[in-house]
């Protein structure tokens, strides 16, 4: 299992003082040496991150692939096709959100989605779809000429944090949430078989099957066990433990226990 290191939180941290410092450039030579097997950015409309520079300077400089995220708006798609990254994922993106909510919804933007397919396979940049775990999705993928599909393991991610952390509920961002514990439970399980479910559609359908969002050092191995998947993209979790392990130790972290086959 292949992993993509998104490095959208270095830039956060730069952005945080408005200043040149810390440069996400630096990040993709420390990930190469780490192992890391490609990098990821998502290039927001707002660039309240990563700004148009940053997927310039990278893209120019790195000896791994890039996969830059984005929306399907007009100007950031022309951008990417002039920059010619190895390969771009179409997410659904909400100006208010704090991280990307949800998968994108295919049918809803079938014509133009389909347009961008066919520009970046024109310039040989393959399309990733990041959508929720949902086999009509997943069809529709195919259909509209994807050939990789990221699923949003988003909400299994949640419901992993509110059962298993220590975090009393009240502390959690799904405070809202009021339920049982045997009905998250449920959900939990419901969600992982989601998840095999759509990795299994997608594979035998001839779609590759990435996974990525809220996945951490503690929550992974569920994913682990899905056999259709051969990548993962994952940043925050990361980038916070490089505050303390550094950048390198922190993708190694990671890399060992995607490495180690659960039972």
């Amino acid at each position: 299992m292949l992993l993509g290191v998104n490095i959208d939180h270095i830039a956060t941290l730069r952005e945080a003082r408005a200043i040149n410092d810390p440069d996400p450039l630096e990040a993709i030579f420390i990930a190469k040496r780490a192992g890391a097997h490609q990098i990821t950015m998502h290039l927001r409309e707002d660039r309240r991150h990563i700004h148009d520079l940053d997927i310039q300077n990278i893209i120019q400089s790195s000896f791994l692939p890039i996969n830059v995220e984005c929306s399907i708006n007009p100007q950031i798609i022309e951008l990417l096709l002039n920059l010619k990254p190895q390969r771009v994922t179409l997410v659904p993106e909400n100006r208010e959100e704090i991280t990307t909510e949800g998968g994108l919804d295919i049918q809803a933007n079938y014509q133009k989605i389909q347009e961008i397919l066919q520009a970046f396979h024109s310039i040989n940049t393959e399309v990733s779809l990041f959508i929720d775990a949902d086999i009509e999705q997943i069809c529709a993928a195919k259909e509209v000429g994807a050939e990789i599909v990221e699923l949003h393991t988003g909400s299994y991610a949640n419901l992993h944090l509110m059962l298993f952390s220590n975090l009393s509920r009240t502390q959690h961002s799904l405070k809202s949430l009021e339920l049982p514990r045997a009905s998250l439970k449920e959900l939990y399980e419901k969600s992982i078989q989601n998840l095999q479910n759509s990795a299994k559609e997608a594979k035998w359908l001839g779609l590759e099957v990435a996974a990525g969002h809220g996945l951490n050092y503690t929550n992974l191995t569920p994913i682990l066990k899905i056999p259709e998947i051969f990548e993962l993209n994952i940043g925050q979790s990361i980038i916070a433990r490089a505050i303390f392990s550094g950048l390198e130790q922190a993708i190694k972290d990671m890399l060992a226990l995607m490495q180690h086959k659960p039972n």
